[in-house]
């Protein structure tokens, strides 16, 4: 799609073709790179630009300087991504909870992977070694506490939710690109 179908179809001119949003272990990074090939794009995860601009896993940044620090280091990855990318954009789990975050996410394509919580710990195991899983409560608790508290974030943000239980990654990228009316690509 060039710019001006974009602009005709009421999506942004510049910016991310799709907005992948949704829990850790959902498939945003698998979905998305698959997405890019079928859509001749570029991928981009804000995660790994995280990581390549800190210098360090984002298990480190946590540790060393909390959670408030890392959101604001997302905040701004995700602000540069979607001002510099123009294919398929993964966000972090969490990079929805900050409202000038959701803010800027309007105009775009943005699509909520959710999973229920037995799939979580099917796909992700639901391991400590992510940080915000390493809860006194267990982590399959805390998986289904921040859920809670994001799952209505998501749908602020998404133009489309879907359901990710059961499927492969080509199938889950199948069904974006039809929701978005994307598969004459």
């Amino acid at each position: 799609m060039n710019i001006v179908e974009r602009a005709a179809a009421g999506r942004p001119v510049n910016g991310p073709r799709i907005v992948l949003v949704g829990p850790m272990g959902v498939g945003k990074s698998t979905v998305g790179a698959l997405l890019a090939r079928q859509l001749r794009c570029g991928f981009r995860d804000t995660d790994d630009d995280i990581v390549a601009a800190q210098g360090r896993p984002i298990r480190d940044i946590f540790i060393t300087e909390g959670e408030p620090r890392f959101r604001e280091i997302e905040k701004r990855a995700v602000r540069f991504a979607l001002a510099e990318h123009d294919g398929v954009l993964a966000l972090g789990g969490g990079a929805v909870l900050d409202a000038s975050t959701r803010a800027l996410l309007i105009p775009y394509p943005v699509v909520h992977l959710d999973m229920d919580g037995e799939e979580a710990v099917r796909r992700a195991g639901l391991n400590t070694g992510r940080p915000l899983l390493a809860a006194d409560s267990g982590p399959r608790r805390r998986w289904h506490e921040l859920m809670e508290a994001r799952r209505p974030l998501y749908a602020e943000v998404a133009r489309a939710t879907v359901a990710t239980d059961g499927l492969g990654p080509d199938e889950v990228a199948q069904v974006v690109l039809r929701t978005l009316e994307l598969t004459d690509v």
